[in-house]
């Protein structure tokens, strides 16, 4: 099985209506290392990696979003997968790092 990354933009309502928190949940139940954050534009930004069959079902969630959300366009844009990623960061790089850091100890 081939493990993959993509970087997703979100374009729509898709901050304060918890979406975040929805892909947060999403993420860990598939499986997914990475992050997620709130952009200044209005965006919400994430990074995913795992295994093609996990990632892509998170590019189709964040395609439909949480019921609160609406969705407007949603952009993938594949990256050389890493591996460095352990777990699933709600608020971005700098903090997944910091999570992987405390997960050595």
């Amino acid at each position: 099985a081939t493990r993959v990354r993509v970087r997703v933009l979100v374009s729509g309502r898709v901050q304060g209506v918890g979406f975040r928190w929805a892909v947060g949940d999403e993420a860990r139940t598939h499986g997914v290392t990475g992050w997620v954050r709130n952009l200044a534009d209005g965006r919400v930004e994430a990074v995913f990696e795992g295994y093609q069959e996990q990632v892509q079902q998170m590019i189709d969630f964040c395609r439909r979003g949480p019921e609160t959300a609406r969705v407007d366009d949603v952009r993938v844009i594949p990256e050389a997968y890493s591996g460095d990623l352990t777990g699933f960061s709600n608020f971005g790089e700098e903090d997944a790092m910091q999570v992987s850091l405390l997960a050595g100890y």
